[in-house]
């Protein structure tokens, strides 16, 4: 059975990343097609199509080529006869149809486009212009849902959305998080190779609160130095991006200590989670791996009450639920969650293994039986010591 595997655009990591990289090793003779590319070492030894996107600035600007990409993903071509496509969507790309071909087409959602459907959690979608045309974008995507064989949801929380937006259920298949990696070693400490990410670690404080993800608004990392604050502890804010310099505004207010750790390795990454006190998590997010991470590094997390982060963790167990993300309420649930009980990594995150994303996504394109003589191989990407930067 030849299949395809359909993805919005390639980053050089991120969860959706993550999510395309298992997909690969579930799938090792599935061809790739994207709109783009940014990761060069992505798939080396398969076919991996990009459209002509790739080959213009827009690339580069995402929010300018969005109006583009539903009629684009209608109209790509394929020298290829497939038998079924797997899709891992989160704007268009389950838009996606082959010419002259009439295959099944499974789509897992990552969430339906945030910028048309949930605005007010994406900045990107709320302004007048995008506002105007989003009830027309809106019709079009929830018809183009329908064409889908089935649809996995990353969440519940996502499961939901999809049925209010789309007017489909949804199997609830949870991403992979790398935990079998992050439980292979005791302290990541000794995994730092680098002398100025080592010099980092050496100048932490004893204990601090830690919050890690894209420097970008929606992620409210400013909810954890002044959360935080209220219960004077210092701040340690891992990740990169555009809102790198009002966060440092909010720091300087902040009134204890807030380090920086810019675009950490993935070993320093866990052992500033295996030094935290709490890992504090404040967005709405489709599910969150990050916080799956924390918790397989030893650490318990506190997130607001709403999102698919919530069903990463047990609420008193192994995190603790805010009863908002009003600072005040964050604070509080960092003040409970540094007093529970040491609980068990392992078992806190056995659920979200690489090999049980793997044999569900199998059997959601239709049964072992149609890749029963495919052997797993290694992911197609070398060894991660690439710089954390979450998908946006």
């Amino acid at each position: 059975m030849t299949g395809l595997l359909v993805t919005e655009w390639i980053e050089r990591s991120g969860g959706a990343e993550r999510v395309l990289d298992v997909m690969g090793n579930a799938f090792p003779d599935a061809d790739v097609r994207c709109l783009w590319s940014d990761a060069p070492s992505a798939f080396p030894t398969r076919k991996l199509d990009e459209s002509w996107l790739a080959r213009t600035p827009l690339r580069r600007h995402k929010a300018l080529a969005l109006p583009l990409m539903p009629s684009l993903w209608r109209h790509m071509s394929a020298d290829v006869s497939y038998d079924w496509m797997l899709v891992s969507s989160y704007v268009f790309a389950h838009h996606v149809r082959l010419a002259g071909q009439d295959i099944p087409k499974y789509v897992y959602a990552h969430t339906p486009a945030r910028y048309i459907w949930n605005p007010e959690l994406d900045r990107r979608g709320d302004n007048p212009a995008v506002r105007a045309v989003a009830p027309i974008f809106r019709s079009i995507d929830r018809r183009r849902a329908q064409e889908a064989t089935a649809i996995a949801a990353n969440s519940e929380f996502v499961r939901e959305r999809i049925q209010r937006a789309w007017d489909r259920d949804a199997t609830v298949i949870h991403p992979p998080v790398a935990v079998e990696r992050i439980l292979s070693c005791d302290d990541w400490r000794t995994g730092v190779t680098d002398d100025d990410e080592r010099r980092v670690l050496d100048q932490l404080p004893h204990s601090y609160v830690l919050g890690a993800s894209r420097f970008i608004p929606y992620k409210r990392l400013d909810l954890v130095i002044e959360a935080a604050a209220r219960v004077g502890l210092p701040v340690v804010i891992a990740g990169s991006g555009p809102d790198e310099q009002r966060l440092n505004a909010v720091a300087a207010q902040a009134g204890v200590p807030v380090t920086f750790v810019i675009a950490p390795s993935d070993a320093l990454l866990y052992a500033l989670m295996q030094r935290a006190a709490v890992f504090v998590f404040p967005p709405v997010e489709d599910f969150g791996i990050v916080p799956v991470e924390a918790q397989a590094a030893g650490v318990p997390v506190v997130t607001g009450p709403e999102g698919g982060q919530l069903e990463t963790y047990i609420n008193g167990v192994s995190g603790v639920t805010a009863e908002s993300t009003d600072a005040v309420d964050l604070a509080d649930a960092i003040s409970t969650a540094m007093f529970l009980p040491r609980f068990d990594p392992r078992s806190a995150t056995a659920r979200f293994h690489e090999d049980i994303f793997t044999s569900k996504i199998r059997r959601f394109v239709g049964g072992e039986h149609k890749v029963k003589q495919l052997r797993p191989r290694q992911s197609s990407r070398p060894p991660s010591s690439k710089p954390f930067r979450p998908a946006a």
